[in-house]
Parts: structure tokens; sequence; C-alpha cells
């Protein structure tokens, strides 16, 4: 449209300046406090669209960005390093159905992923799916694959410029053609039909609406607006009723993860599984066989009301096979039998260990291969479908490894990495313990250079918390190094050793990367995610600021050359860091965060995590989360570090309204001189919330945040 080609040369007219954001307060109400937000209109309409004033703003923001980050001293060379290194191949291991062997790889300066098939093990790489032959654009992304138990076919999902809305296909694996299907809204595919005659898949009925999930029959050649709706996350009477619950707790439960299946590989038995918050689930098992007599899907309930959260299951016979916490923080693994599956009769296959956190099970020929996290790294040990013990699967080092298996497979690939370690796959198998190498990508750095250290520090409370410690061997510790400190710390999430190349640059000029284990992920049990929920939160920021703290005693660093970054809930906890300790960093990057946490429950599928931050309609939960909310600690006149925020206009999780109104608050606020601290802000036109951007997308997101942090951290001249 011709006002949007006027508003981005009035962005770029004005690129030199920093831009001024108009004040337009709005005085809220809440709990009896009253709350004034001067950047309401940033959000957009009232619907929180975009308006034609947001995205000329947005516009003028995203010029002096490029501006500034593009005009650092180095900045073209460290984008060639980076794309040397990006461009490295990138393989998956392989999942095997039938007699073929399905993987993607990504090499070159290829956008996107390929997908390949091979008829054996070492058989000729045949393409599938070229997302780039697709879209000549690179936006669009293969989502997920699923091939049929025998290989013959495959779905396929693909979304664009990062909305993450797949659209289901499939193709025919022997001629490469695509079938007639094509079912919209959002969809993941479940469990092909026996008989690849149709599948079980998820999908959003409205787009609009995240909180619209249903599970439904899908067969082939039909039109997929005539599926077969075995249940609705609306239908909550289908699920509850008679449990006496309130109104309030059954909207709830609408918004919360919602509705999820596993299906057995013969058709017979549905586990039905409803999120009833981010640590808790309601489980039922179905007949399916039943119902396809009936027309009525009856539910035997499995387990309710308890926190817990499952995980990968084996279907055999009546008996089911399942990884789960309820009552075991640390994980354990239960045969539940089908005919009688009520709590009380659940057995334990692989108990809960001391120590040892089960973060990933998966099923081979009469074998269960847990995946465990000691001290968040991998250990996988192999039980028999008796319990019996069979051992450890040996790995080559200290690091992260999963393992893909088939259920009536003896071989598996097992995919491993480490900071100091690329990726590597190699072919397993389990009954013998063999391995052979299968895949290493060649890359063009040194790792024996890198030193990895696990470390241990106490919270602001006293709690000990685990971090890893990277750096360039014989590194002095001088208390003058620029060190980058990441972190999450939600969502059950664990932050364990993963290699980056793109992070040797960083390492070969002298800097320090940390990533510490904090509370509200996964690497110690259950009850540490709890222990950085709801009113816990601020356990969370506590844990990363005292990695910070540790950081500079231990002379690794000082508050000039500390830079903190994260994403996502990793974002809200930079700037949350930020807003209460500015004086102990240097720089900081919140990637596509959440930030106003009084108004983030409005926007997109946020309600989602209700019942992890809580929400400010609630009285109680309105006081903590007040307390630490980025957007509502802004103290003007305070001189902060250099800010980066970045936020992606398809996001369909975080709204992009956060990062906006941040900035904005922030270049008003901050009593820094704009041109050495300034507060930056990068919205990606192109992006969602990060998943599948093309390589060119990655390397520029890489390069700014990079150089960015090398300047800020005293690593460039002054532009």
């Amino acid at each position: 449209p011709v006002w949007l080609l006027i508003v981005k040369l009035i962005g770029l007219a004005n690129a030199t300046a920093v831009p001024q954001t108009p004040v337009r307060p709005v005085i809220d109400t809440l709990h009896g406090a009253s709350l004034t937000d001067p950047y309401r209109w940033l959000e957009g309409d009232e619907r929180g669209e975009i308006t034609a004033e947001v995205i000329a703003w947005t516009e003028r923001q995203n010029a002096h960005t490029r501006e500034v980050l593009d005009g650092l001293p180095g900045r073209k060379a460290l984008e060639l390093r980076l794309r040397e290194l990006m461009e490295v191949p990138a393989i998956s291991a392989p999942a095997m159905y039938g007699s073929r062997y399905f993987y993607s790889r990504r090499e070159g300066s290829q956008p996107q992923a390929l997908h390949y098939v091979r008829e054996s093990l070492d058989g000729k790489d045949r393409v599938l799916l070229d997302p780039q032959a697709i879209d000549p654009t690179g936006l669009t992304t293969v989502a997920w694959t699923a091939p049929s138990n025998d290989g013959r076919l495959m779905a396929f999902g693909l979304y664009r410029s990062g909305d993450e809305n797949a659209v289901l296909f499939v193709l025919d694996v022997d001629s490469g053609d695509r079938l007639a299907e094509e079912i919209p809204g959002k969809v993941a595919l479940i469990r092909w039909l026996p008989d690849g005659s149709g599948f079980y898949y998820r999908c959003l009925e409205d787009l609009a609406d995240p909180y619209s999930a249903s599970v439904r029959l899908h067969r082939l050649g039909t039109d997929h607006r005539l599926d077969q709706v075995l249940f609705r996350q609306r239908d909550l009477d289908f699920f509850y009723a008679g449990m006496g619950k309130s109104a309030r707790e059954l909207e709830l439960l609408g918004t919360t993860w919602g509705p999820g299946a596993l299906v057995s590989r013969d058709g017979r038995w549905m586990a039905v599984y409803y999120w009833t918050g981010t640590a808790s689930l309601d489980l039922w098992v179905a007949d399916l066989q039943q119902w396809q007599r009936s027309g009525e899907l009856k539910l035997q309930s499995a387990v309710s009301g308890r926190q817990g959260r499952i995980g990968g299951g084996l279907f055999r016979g009546d008996k089911l096979y399942l990884q789960h916490s309820f009552d075991a923080a640390n994980g354990r693994v239960s045969i539940i039998d089908l005919q009688n599956p009520g709590y009380a009769n659940w057995q334990d296959l692989v108990p809960q260990r001391e120590g040892l956190v089960i973060s990933d099970v998966s099923f081979a020929r009469d074998l269960v291969a847990v995946n465990y996290l000691a001290n968040a790294q991998t250990r996988i040990s192999l039980f028999e479908l008796t319990g019996r013990p069979r051992g450890d699967i040996a790995l080559p080092a200290i690091g992260t490894a999963n393992l893909v298996t088939a259920e009536e497979r003896s071989e598996a690939f097992l995919a491993f990495s480490s900071f100091n370690m690329p990726r590597t796959i190699y072919h397993l198998n389990l009954q013998t313990g063999s391995q052979a190498l299968w895949a290493r990508p060649e890359v063009p750095v040194n790792p024996a250079d890198i030193e990895v250290k696990q470390v241990w520090y106490k919270s602001k409370d006293g709690t000990p918390v685990s971090m890893f410690v990277i750096h360039r061997k014989g590194l002095r510790l001088d208390g003058k190094n620029p060190a980058i400190l990441n972190g999450y710390g939600g969502f059950n999430v664990s932050m364990t050793p993963g290699f980056s190349a793109t992070l040797f640059p960083w390492y070969e000029n002298g800097g320090v990367y940390a990533l510490p284990n904090l509370r509200g992920g996964g690497e110690y049990g259950s009850a540490w995610h709890e222990a950085g929920m709801l009113e816990r939160k601020q356990n969370v920021i506590d844990d990363f600021i005292a990695a910070g703290e540790w950081l500079i005693e231990q002379g690794y660093t000082n508050s000039g050359q500390l830079g903190i970054a994260g994403g996502s809930n990793g974002g809200l906890l930079t700037a949350a860091a930020v807003v209460q300790r500015p004086q102990l960093f240097a720089a900081a990057i919140s990637a596509v965060p959440l930030l106003d946490m009084l108004r983030y429950q409005n926007f997109l599928m946020a309600r989602y995590w209700v019942p992890e931050y809580g929400s400010a309609e609630d009285a109680r939960q309105f006081d903590f989360l007040r307390a630490y909310s980025p957007y509502h600690n802004v103290r003007p006149g305070t001189r902060y570090p250099a800010m980066l925020f970045t936020a992606g206009e398809h996001d369909k999780r975080v709204h992009p309204m956060h990062a906006r109104k941040m900035a904005a608050l922030m270049q008003a606020g901050s009593s820094a001189n704009p041109q050495e601290k300034p507060v930056l802000l990068w919205v990606d036109r192109d992006a969602g919330h990060g998943a599948g951007k093309p390589l060119d997308l990655q390397i520029r997101e890489v390069a700014d945040q990079r150089i960015f942090m090398m300047w800020q951290l005293g690593m460039l001249k002054r532009p």
C-alpha cells in the first residue's frame, strides 16, 4: 500500500535521530492501585492489531537501530565470519519408518533445511522436500514431518514468516507427489492409522482463537471439514462434568495448554491428556474401537487433580508404559493397565532416582531408554520392559544427547553435542552396544581451544545453583574479560551443554560465556521448576543476579564488561534484572520478551502462561507481578545499561507490544548518554518468535546481538 511506502520513507529520513515517542497516558485502577501506562497506544488497536501509526513508529526505530548497528566497526567482517560458521552442514538424526530413514540437512547458503529419505542405512539420499522450491523467498519453513508406519507416506507441516501456523500436507514417498490433502489450523499430527489410510491430528478450529484446539480423525481423500472430532478444548463439560469446579476454574482450564493425545500403533487405544497448568495435567484413556462402533468417546480416568507432567509413552497390548512426574519430582516410568487405568493401580517400571532427573524416554524393541539429567548433563540408561537394568549407553564426553529409536527395532541414532563438540550423530545397536559414526560436520574452528567448567554458586537465599562457564584456554582471570551471561529459568525448560559455532569468534577475542541452571527450569526436577513459578518468580531473577555477581567476584569480568542476554521468558528475565540492578550490567539483550506483566495475559496465546506467571486479574497475584514486572519498575532518571530489544511482527506467542512499549519507556527514562548507552529496538517484519528463520535472517540476528555486545563490552573502538 502507498501509505506503508510513505511511512517507510519517513522512517529512513529520521534514521539519524534517536526516535521520539509521544506520551499518551492511560490510567487503570487495579485492586485499588492506580497505574499509568504512557505508551498504551503502541499495543495497536483495541484488538492488539498493528496500526499505521505504530508501523511508522516501528520503521523509525528500525532505521535508527540499523544505522547504529550496521555502522559499528568490524560489522562486515563479523558477518562474513558468522556466515562461514553458519553455512556448516546441520543434519538431524534419522527417524526410522518401515525400511526407510528420514532426516533433514541444511548446508552452504541454503536458507532452510531440506528433507531427505534413504531406502537403507547406507543408501542414496533422495530429496523429499525443498522449502526453497516451494517458496523462493526462503521464508517458508517445514515445521514437522511424520511418516506413516510403513514409510510409504509422509505428512508434513508448512508455515511462513515464523507465524508457526502450520498447514498439513501429505506426500507419497515413492513418487514424491503430493496428495490432495491440505489441512489448515496450526496442525500437528498425532498418529497415523495402522494401514496408512488416515491419521489423528490436533488443530485450532479458529486461528484467531489460540484456545480453540481440537483432536480429530482424517481419512485420506476426504474433505477435512468433515473430519470426525474426538474432543474440543472448549468442551470442558466433556472432561469435567460433575467434578464441582467453579466457573472461574473452568474458565482457567479453557485457557491453559489444553488437550492432546497419545495413540497406540495398532490404533486401539488413546490416552487423552488435558493441561491444567504448566506443571499439571489430567489423564484419561479411551478404547478407540469402542468409539468407532458407538460414536461416543468414553474416557476412563487415569489421574486427576495432581501436580505432574507426562513425557513419552509406549502402548504394548493393553498396557501403556508412560514417563511422568506424578508424586516423583525427578520423574519415573510406570505401567498402566488400560483396562483398569486408575492411578492407584499404576506400577513402577523405572522408579524415581536420587540425583537423576528423567528428561525423556524412548522405546525400542523390548527396551526403554531413559534419558536422565545428572547436574544438567545427559546420562542414558537402558531397561528391559520388565524393569531389569541393561546398563548405560556410552557417551563420548560430558554434554547433551538424545536418542532416536523405533519401537520395533534394535537400532537407534544418538545425537550428541557439548560446548566444545559439534553435534555428532552415531548409529547404535542397542542389543550389542556397538556404535558407529554416522555424521559429523566439519567446523572451521578448533573446539580443543575451549575450556568448559561447571561451577556452583549461592543465590540470594543461599540456594546452590550450578552454572556452565566457557572461555578460551589459558584466559587470565584478572577481572577484565568481556562476559555474556545467558539465562532462561522457566516452564521446566532445561539449559544443557550445546555447541554454537557462532560463539567461537567471541571466545577467540577473549570473551567469556556463562549459562546458569536457574530455578524455574527442569534441570533438577519438578520441584526446581516450581521454585521459580508464580510468587516464587523472584527466585529466578535472584539466581541470575547472583550468577553475575559470582563472575565478578571470581575475576572473570567486571560490571563494565558484563552483558546479559535472554529470549522470550529469558527476555523477561534480563529486563527484570536490569531494572532491579542497573549498575551490575553494561549491556542487555531482551529478545522477543514479555515485559508488561500486568497486561500480558490479554494478548495472543498468553493465557496459556497464567499458571506459570499468574494474572493481575487476581488480587494476590497482582502484587507479586507488579513487584517484578519490568515495564512497571523502570525508574526515570536512572542510568541504565545499553539495551537491545527485539521482536517479530509475526510472533503468535509473545506480542511485539512488549518490546515496543519497553523500548519507548527506557529511551525516555534512562539518564545514560544515548550515543554511548543506547536503547535500541529491532522488530523483524519477516519473523515470528524465532523458529523458522532462513539463514540470512539468522546471520543478521546473530551479528546484531554479537556486535552490540562487542561494542558495549569494550571489544570495539568507539564508532
